[in-house]
């Protein structure tokens, strides 16, 4: 038998374990915050860039407004943040943080940066990680655009 065809030696069958690893990493992390993964990413892209439109949140982070609208939505209830619906054009909803959002914003990121600290990966590490999975995820973007999907 091919080696190759065995279970662990198949990269999306690490990809798939790492990630499930990181799961249970940021649900630990971020469970006092009741927050989710998710949501903490659409904390991560505001503290980047605040007062958005729903469309612009949901392009910058690959998700579809069935995923993206009831996720704001339980946000907002949960203070984190508000949206409001432009008065120039209501066709678009901004989403804007609110004070419980950026007062959290230290205490939830000094958890994170704790939690993989304890991991033990080297600065250098992480950012060849990033550069390697980043140029997977390229790759695998353009194996759809080569086959003229």
């Amino acid at each position: 038998m091919n080696d190759f065809l065995t279970l662990n030696k198949q990269l999306c069958f690490a990809v798939y374990e790492t990630a499930g690893e990181f799961n249970k990493l940021y649900t630990s992390v971020l469970q006092p915050f009741e927050l989710t993964y998710p949501q903490y990413l659409v904390l991560l892209s505001l503290w980047e860039k605040d007062e958005v439109t729903m469309k612009e949140l949901g392009a910058k982070l690959n998700l579809g407004t069935g995923t993206l609208t009831p996720m704001i939505s339980r946000m907002e209830a949960n203070g984190w943040l508000r949206k409001e619906r432009s008065k120039e054009d209501e066709r678009k909803v901004f989403i804007y943080l609110k004070t419980k959002a950026r007062i959290e914003q230290p205490h939830i990121t000094k958890r994170v940066a704790e939690e993989i600290n304890l991991c033990k990966i080297e600065r250098d590490e992480y950012e060849q990680l990033m550069k390697n999975l980043n140029g997977l995820h390229r790759k695998l973007k353009e194996r759809l655009k080569s086959a003229g999907a």
